[in-house]
């Protein structure tokens, strides 16, 4: 059964399809809000982070202020200058 040169697989996709790419399909309005809510998404990400970073520098200022003069004198030990 040979086959006919006109006639396509049905395994086979649209080569225009293949060419279009997202941004293609989607509208430039969608495209924009998509990429408005990611660049929220990262200043959100940003400031967690950052709050996170603060949050960890108080509490190790917290501790430290609350050591004993027996755990400071262990952790830093007989570094201190003479006077």
């Amino acid at each position: 059964m040979a086959k006919k040169k006109g006639q396509k697989q049905a395994g086979e996709p649209k080569r225009e399809k293949e060419s279009l790419t997202l941004a293609d399909q989607l509208g430039g309005d969608v495209l924009a809000k998509l990429k408005e809510a990611k660049q929220s998404l990262v200043n959100e990400e940003q400031k967690k982070e950052e709050e996170r970073q603060a949050r960890l520098a108080f509490e190790r200022k917290q501790r430290e202020k609350n050591m004993s003069f027996e755990e400071m004198f262990e952790k830093y030990g007989d570094k201190g200058s003479k006077y």
